[in-house]
């Protein structure tokens, strides 16, 4: 599996393409919102010969879904989330404009993941983990084969998700590191919302929100 860090809005927000040697490819947390945005990732895909096949989001903050109706719409595929962050996604609209961002478009989700039920595409299957601190209905996505997980917001180099966010709750998210994440192998790489990757072992040794 290769992983493709598109970074987009003023939040510095990673996007991810994740794609195998069958071209098919998933996109997670698309935050392209200005036009020559949308034209990078419509580029890339493009180059690479991609046929996307499902759109994800690990949770819903406005700067990790500004993109998911131009994905959907361009693709043809269906928004999936955790249901338990259908709230957060609904209240996007009503804060976007003071965010700077008075031309997002809302996508209403196809269907909802669950931990424990794995998200495949092409040759590749990742698990996927309920992690919730950052926002109620976070999620992550691993896989074993690659040691790669698609972090979201929990997890940071030297760094944790902020939860001073509506549904936010720090004891939570410490439990979702410890409980979900730590679980993991040392060498898995974490690909994160925004900023560098780091390792799981790199982070149980140098985290100062952790140690």
């Amino acid at each position: 599996m290769k992983v493709t860090c598109l970074t987009f809005n003023p939040f510095q927000e990673n996007t991810y393409l994740l794609h195998d040697d069958t071209k098919e490819c998933i996109v997670i947390d698309p935050g392209c919102y200005e036009k020559q945005e949308q034209q990078e990732l419509k580029q890339y895909i493009a180059e690479h010969g991609l046929k996307v096949v499902r759109l994800l989001n690990t949770h819903c903050h406005i700067d990790h879904v500004l993109g998911n109706k131009f994905v959907a719409d361009t693709y043809g595929v269906e928004l999936e989330i955790h249901e338990t962050d259908l709230q957060t996604l609904r209240s996007v609209p009503v804060y976007a404009p003071s965010y700077g961002f008075p031309m997002y478009a809302e996508q209403a989700p196809g269907a909802f993941l669950k931990e424990g039920e794995p998200v495949t595409f092409g040759n590749t299957e990742l698990q996927v983990f309920f992690t919730p601190g950052h926002a109620p209905g976070h999620v992550v996505f691993y896989s074993e084969k690659d040691k790669a997980c698609i972090g979201g917001d929990v997890l940071f180099r030297s760094s944790i998700g902020r939860t001073d966010l509506p549904g936010g709750d720090f004891d939570t998210l410490i439990r979702s590191i410890h409980t979900k994440m730590f679980t993991l192998p040392d060498d898995v790489t974490v690909y994160p919302g925004h900023g560098p990757e780091t390792t799981i072992g790199f982070e149980k040794k140098h985290n100062p929100f952790l140690n």
